[in-house]
């Protein structure tokens, strides 16, 4: 062995470990995914307005915000970084310099205590794009932030949207074309025109479509073949945009812990500064009469009628929520979960309810902070802890007068490109869109 080998067999080891670090730190990302148990209450939504999704223009002046609470209630050296991705949410095959201008990573330097409130925790906050990290390319994008600017120590993920509209969308809501699913779904026909966005459409294949129903990408429809296409002309019109209508979503006011709103049954306070709130018991809604009533549809905002600001000066709270099915049986072969963004819309471990035998009814608890809330209850086949199959027919019903929003995404890959690019954006309502 002549001295030269050991050196070339450890910068071999050292390449190789360098190229692992980077297939997992990119490739080994859940979107809306939190890793670490004391992170709490992430909000993202553009700057100034707490009910909307992270949608921004390219090259606008549009910035987002960024919320979560450490409860660790020390000072950590939180970075962020964005990550390109395609239209299935698949990363992009592209370094970060050719869709990031600036820095690749930046430092959250915007923190508090909270006080005020018995809960310790630290609040962080962020706002961006600014100067140094600004997005060059439209499409879907992954925000990651970890630990000590180490991309491999990631804390939670979170999406938003660069969108460059250059295609014309008309979207119409619909009646589902099977007979048997007219009283209880809602289909989005969409009709795509690329004829001003001067790009070079060669296949339909080149235009992708994604529609969402309340933004919640857990039941997002994929389409990549339309069911029309005549040159600039795609036309999207079959059962494959066709969703669950559900019904308006129940409520939770917790934006004061020190008077009973009117879905809590009981208000605990105990001497370790611990909270429990004891939510009305829950039951099926599907054989009740449909009435309209305004929603957030899913999300929740963090608000404080006991403080000045809601951000650092809201407690946490033990919220005990009940669902109690017909007879006090258990649904056969069935999980329930409570859904919604406060457990971000992932029938899973974190969201499963617990039959009480003895009781005869569904429980489960979740640590809040103090805000508004909206959620509702879903079915899963017994044993599955993913997918987007589960049902609202045995615990909410489905009606189709039920407003909802939906957003359409238009996507296009150039020949030649490695991402996708999100070209057209559209959103409709139920309520004026039919």
């Amino acid at each position: 062995m002549t001295t030269q080998q050991p050196l070339y067999q450890a910068k071999k080891f050292f390449l190789l470990t360098c190229f692992a670090g980077f297939f997992l730190a990119v490739h080994a990302q859940i979107p809306d995914h939190i890793y670490k148990p004391n992170i709490h209450t992430i909000k993202f939504h553009k700057l100034g307005d707490i009910y909307s999704y992270p949608i921004i223009g390219l090259n606008s002046a549009d910035q987002l915000e960024l919320h979560f609470d450490d409860m660790d209630a020390d000072v950590k050296n939180y970075y962020y970084t964005f990550q390109l991705c395609n239209a299935d949410w698949t990363p992009a095959n592209l370094p970060g310099f050719d869709y990031l201008r600036g820095f690749q990573t930046i430092r959250i330097t915007d923190y508090r205590n909270s006080s005020i409130a018995f809960t310790r925790y630290t609040h962080y906050q962020a706002r961006f794009p600014e100067r140094n990290m600004i997005p060059t390319r439209s499409g879907n994008y992954l925000l990651k932030v970890f630990l000590n600017s180490d991309t491999s120590a990631l804390y939670f993920t979170r999406r938003f949207l660069v969108v460059d509209n250059r295609v014309a969308i008309t979207s119409v809501i619909r009646q589902p074309f099977s007979s048997k699913f007219f009283l209880t779904d809602q289909r989005v026909h969409v009709i795509v025109s690329s004829a001003a966005a001067k790009i070079n459409i060669m296949s339909p294949q080149d235009i992708k479509v994604s529609v969402l129903q309340n933004n919640i990408w857990t039941t997002a429809a994929f389409l990549n073949r339309p069911t029309v296409y005549r040159g600039n002309y795609f036309e999207y019109n079959d059962d494959g945009t066709s969703f669950q209508s559900g019904r308006e979503w129940r409520w939770l006011d917790l934006r004061s812990l020190r008077l009973m709103s009117d879905r809590m049954q009981n208000l605990i306070d105990t001497n370790d500064r611990r909270t429990d709130v004891i939510v009305k018991p829950d039951a099926e809604r599907k054989q009740q009469i449909y009435m309209y009533y305004r929603d957030l549809n899913g999300i929740y905002t963090i608000e404080n009628t006991d403080g000045y600001n809601p951000w650092w000066q809201s407690d946490y709270a033990y919220v005990h929520f009940t669902f109690v099915p017909p007879g006090g049986r258990a649904y056969p072969g069935k999980d329930v979960y409570v859904f919604g963004e406060l457990t971000n819309y992932s029938p899973d471990n974190g969201s499963r309810m617990d039959f009480n035998t003895e009781k005869g009814i569904y429980e489960k608890t979740l640590y809040l902070k103090q805000g508004y809330y909206n959620y509702s209850y879903i079915t899963l086949d017994a044993g599955r802890t993913s997918g987007n199959r589960f049902s609202f027919e045995n615990t909410e019903g489905n009606f189709t007068n039920t407003e909802n929003v939906y957003t359409v995404l238009v996507y296009y890959r150039p020949f030649g490109a490695r991402a996708d690019e999100l070209i057209g954006m559209n959103q409709l309502s139920t309520l004026t869109d039919r």
